[in-house]
């Protein structure tokens, strides 16, 4: 299995993404459980979530009791896996998004995460989106706060330009260790922040790497690119997204969204392809 590094831990180069096992149209919870254990089972120790990721009003965090359940049920050893939450985007539960980005706020959306995880600490916890109305360093401020208190082990930001990547940075002494933004075929405006990650040497976490819930499927269809080279090696387009992305820095690490065990299996398998420089400019372009 192919590592990467966040902050001072080494994880898989492949996390898997727990969004769609709770939003609208997710699959009943022994199945999303043995898309955890089957993502385990294959070598990856990083799991992404968020307090955000549940479909109704009254179930704030189902996707990180659900990852915790599948944990606290797996029966090998899971002490070496990071688990990355996030807060400061929230679902009232009619499908919209709403942004909360006060410290005071954050603060509590912690202790939340960490009641709802079963553990002491956090490994990684990510501020999830800038909130307009509230300075973004007084946001940030606040995961520097819980770093100092010990509450999280590491900090990270999501959905950021490159100006907020910097002043995180300087917010937080020296301490920023990820960034989680938008990066696929489809979207590649965050190049410039996939950029400074590199030189920086912050892990850079490309959410939807496939294209988004409902997409992912076509990826094939609307790249000709990234189907031919699939074609060529036998394996699927999704395979070949992945191993381009690894392939654009040593600091990327997609967390493809599962839901079925097939689907995180087929992504982990990336890590297999190597890429030619021929490849990797096609793709590019």
């Amino acid at each position: 299995m192919q590592t990467r590094t966040i902050g001072n831990r080494t994880v898989s180069a492949i996390g898997l993404g727990g969004m769609p096992m709770s939003i609208e149209g997710r699959p009943d919870e022994s199945r999303s459980i043995a898309t955890v254990h089957a993502a385990l089972d294959a070598g990856v120790t990083l799991i992404d979530t968020a307090d955000a990721y549940h479909r109704d009003a009254d179930e704030v965090g189902h996707n990180e009791t659900l990852i915790a359940e599948a944990l606290r049920t797996y029966p090998g050893d899971t002490s070496h896996v990071l688990v990355a939450t996030k807060g400061g985007h929230l679902r009232p539960g009619d499908g919209s998004w709403t942004l909360n980005g006060h410290p005071d706020y954050i603060k509590k959306a912690v202790k939340e995460s960490l009641r709802r995880l079963g553990t002491d600490t956090i490994g990684l916890y990510q501020f999830h989106r800038p909130d307009p109305t509230v300075p973004y360093a007084d946001s940030v401020g606040a995961l520097a706060d819980l770093l100092d208190e010990g509450i999280i082990e590491m900090a990270g930001i999501s959905n950021a330009n490159p100006e907020q990547i910097r002043e995180s940075q300087v917010i937080l002494g020296g301490r920023l260790v990820s960034v989680q933004n938008q990066f696929s075929p489809a979207f590649r405006s965050s190049q410039p922040e996939l950029e400074l990650c590199a030189e920086l040497g912050l892990a850079f976490l490309p959410w939807s790497p496939l294209g988004g819930i409902g997409r992912a499927g076509q990826l094939g269809d609307r790249y000709a690119a990234f189907q031919r080279i699939a074609e060529e090696r036998g394996v699927s387009p999704q395979r070949i997204c992945l191993a381009w992305e690894l392939a654009l820095a040593p600091v990327v690490i997609p967390i493809p969204g599962a839901s079925r065990p097939e689907s995180i299996l087929d992504s982990v398998l990336a890590l297999e392809i190597i890429l030619t420089a021929e490849e990797i400019a096609e793709l590019s372009a």
